[in-house]
């Protein structure tokens, strides 16, 4: 186990600018109404760098810039994207340290999580999609005669994107790579909390690029989407002997890659006391040792949302562990930490629906199948969910049950679901062609 020093530090594997302009047109460009907010690190709360905020005038000006390299990106071949998409995964590959602990002091995350994680995720995507675009296929339907319809896809042109605060490399990756695969360009806005790992990505990789093709404006994001808990159901027979099926299950909740367990109740007991003894186990310290498995939280913002989610829990539910803002003395002492926390309750209340990103697990019962799939159901937005069962007919029918956009079997969320897919980034076109011989 090790800790990386921090960026800028004598010994350190990164280092972040004083300042960053937005990346417009392949250049860095002061903001239009020269406007810059401070970014903190959630590691110890203070100020490392300056971003631009931006405005309509910034946005206007990366967007032609994004128009204007569109024609000449699209026109490339596949062989070309896909071969500038896989220099891309070596780039970062060569870099993981330094994107690793960039990504670390911008949102928190353990270095553990993004060197073993995130980041390989992130290269991932980019050689994926390098493959993708080169397998893909167009398709020919022979209407009679001579006539012949031939469809293939296009790329939509300039494409938007937002990027949240939870994972911002990987997130990134995960737009970026399908937009470019496609033959679109970009322009791409950071969380105003965590917008400084991406400047460092893009620096690394903005030489393999057409200038235009990727811009990033920095500034506020506005309020955020509402969104539940993610449920995740886990039938009886999960913990019908302790094997590493088992310890998978229990690892997904005391990581908080699970945040809401709806657990049946012949197991409940025995479950909610081995997610307690591995969730008390988790280490909470510094995000840059190894050793760590909780880090920080994004933003002094998000650590008031799960500290006011907390007390929330505490009128509505029972409270089994945890439940504070952790201290953790020295210089992280003004960094945003909570101590990881569970609490069990019903499903009528708040807790197992708000979802603020934090180290908090809600775990509660249910009866049969019809009760789980009911409870998985009581949410305002069906962005995912989670079935865990040794038997692959409950778990097959649960998942098609349940009402979300994914669902993950017996795994946890892959960073890889229904948007950063080839076709999301393509129009189909359709030409008709008849013989006239």
């Amino acid at each position: 186990m090790a800790r990386y020093a921090a960026p800028g530090d004598k010994g350190s594997v990164v280092s972040y600018r004083d300042r960053y302009d937005h990346f417009i047109g392949g250049d860095y460009v002061p903001p239009a109404k020269g406007g810059y907010f401070a970014d903190h690190t959630p590691v110890t709360g203070e100020v490392f760098t300056e971003i631009a905020r931006g405005t309509a005038e910034d946005v206007d000006r990366a967007l032609d810039a994004a128009h204007g390299a569109a024609r000449g990106w699209e026109r490339t071949s596949v062989a070309e994207r896909a071969t500038v998409l896989n220099e891309i995964a070596d780039r970062i590959e060569d870099h993981l340290e330094a994107l690793a602990v960039a990504e670390t002091w911008d949102n928190g995350t353990p270095v553990g999580e993004t060197l073993a994680a995130e980041l390989p995720l992130a290269v991932d995507h980019f050689r994926y999609f390098a493959g993708v675009i080169r397998a893909q296929e167009g398709a020919i339907t022979q209407l009679g005669g001579g006539l012949v319809a031939y469809r293939f896809p296009e790329p939509l042109g300039v494409v938007g994107e937002v990027v949240p605060s939870h994972r911002p490399l990987l997130t990134a990756a995960g737009r970026l790579a399908p937009a470019l695969a496609a033959g679109n360009t970009v322009v791409l806005k950071p969380a105003e909390q965590t917008p400084a790992s991406i400047h460092v990505l893009v620096g690394l990789i903005a030489d393999l690029l057409p200038p235009g093709v990727v811009n990033i404006v920095n500034g506020l994001t506005g309020g955020p989407a509402t969104s539940d808990r993610c449920p995740n159901i886990f039938f009886a027979d999960v913990a019908a002997r302790p094997d590493s099926f088992y310890a998978k299950a229990l690892r997904g909740c005391t990581t908080f890659a699970v945040d809401r367990a709806l657990v049946q109740t012949r197991v409940y007991d025995r479950f909610l006391a081995d997610v307690t003894e591995g969730v008390r186990a988790a280490k909470l310290g510094h995000p840059l040792d190894t050793a760590t498995t909780v880090g920080a939280l994004t933003s002094r913002d998000q650590l008031d949302k799960v500290l006011a989610q907390i007390e929330t829990g505490r009128r509505d539910a029972r409270l089994v562990c945890g439940g504070e803002r952790a201290d953790l003395g020295g210089e992280l002492s003004g960094g945003y930490y909570v101590t990881p926390t569970i609490f069990e309750g019903d499903h009528k209340t708040r807790l197992p629906h708000d979802d603020v990103h934090g180290p908090v697990v809600s775990v509660t019962g249910f009866d049969d199948f019809d009760d789980a799939v009911k409870a998985a159901n009581d949410t305002t937005r069906g962005v995912g969910a989670g079935v865990w069962s040794r038997d692959a007919g409950v778990a097959d029918r649960a998942a098609r049950h349940i009402h979300a956009r994914r669902v993950w079997v017996n795994t946890f969320p892959s960073g890889v679901g229904t948007r950063p897919t080839i076709d999301h980034y393509q129009q189909p076109k359709t030409l008709l062609v008849e013989n006239p011989w």
